[in-house]
């Protein structure tokens, strides 16, 4: 009989997992170093590889039949959002543009962190509350690391994460999820930021016909689903629905639109919430309900 007192059985407790990773080195008998993926918070680039790893451009033929169906009305969708998607998907080039601001997006980043790190090559990392996503990668924002004192001297826009340079660039789009948002002089930043490469037309936003990576995914899942609906195969209305599933908030008026409603907020206000997270975010935002114009 083991004389052990404690009794700690969490269940339905799950914690934290991020997969496996690859081993580097330790530095002692108790710290191990493993190699990381980060996923920037408040961000969102156009896709490389999406599905899976097929390219985006694979996905043209896809897309360009998804607007066929929109518009002789068999897909699961809103008509004014379908309506705001068909001109995007009809050119027969989504796909291409997606996989195209993709790798522009990814040279802009790739050039920002040589720019931007010191010799070191050490970065500034800061997890919210949620520390990591499904995929195992650590949910953060990144900065080039400098001392107190260097700190001290430089300004807001000085000391930014890279975060909020690529989407001042133009090459992120806005992207905050709750319950992992910045700072309120942070979101204040971010918005004017974001705000600025909206009307200024940088990267993605030089092209009307862009989809952010956040819209493309979505597109392919209802591709999908749409293509087993005209097969005649039984969906639930849960499955219909899951291309699209977080609420969206104007940060400027604390207004909640309903999944299928997040293209009437401008892309430099909006906030997204999991449905899991409505209520409680609601309560602690103090969130009112779409009004009607």
């Amino acid at each position: 009989m083991s004389r052990v007192k404690i009794f700690w059985d969490p269940k339905g407790f799950e914690l934290d997992s991020i997969g496996s990773k690859k081993y580097i080195r330790a530095s002692d008998g108790d710290t191990p170093y493993i190699s990381m993926s980060v996923r920037m918070l408040s961000i969102d680039t156009p896709e490389l590889h999406y599905p899976g790893k097929k390219r985006p451009s694979s996905q043209d033929e896809n897309l360009y039949k998804l607007a066929q169906w929109i518009k002789e009305n068999r897909v699961p969708i809103d008509k004014k959002l379908g309506e705001y998607l068909y001109p995007k998907l009809v050119t027969k080039k989504a796909g291409s543009l997606q996989e195209e601001q993709g790798k522009g997006a990814t040279n802009y980043f790739r050039a920002l962190l040589k720019s931007g790190l010191n010799s070191s090559k050490t970065l500034y990392t800061r997890a919210l509350d949620q520390p990591f996503d499904s995929y195992g990668r650590l949910l953060a924002y990144i900065s080039p690391y400098h001392n107190r004192k260097k700190l001290a001297s430089m300004s807001m826009i000085e000391r930014s994460t890279f975060n909020l340079q690529m989407i001042s660039a133009g090459w992120a789009v806005s992207f905050p999820i709750y319950p992992s948002l910045p700072s309120y002089r942070d979101l204040i930043l971010l918005q004017k930021v974001a705000k600025e490469a909206y009307e200024q037309k940088r990267g993605t936003w030089s092209n009307s016909l862009m989809l952010s990576g956040y819209e493309f995914r979505m597109c392919v899942k209802l591709y999908k689903i749409t293509k087993k609906l005209i097969l005649n195969k039984s969906l639930s209305s849960r499955e219909k629905n899951s291309w699209i599933s977080r609420f969206c908030v104007d940060m400027t008026t604390r207004e909640i639109y309903s999944p299928q409603e997040y293209y009437e907020v401008k892309p430099y206000n909006r906030v997204f919430i999991w449905a899991k997270d409505v209520s409680e975010a609601v309560g602690k935002m103090n969130l009112i309900p779409k009004q009607n114009s």
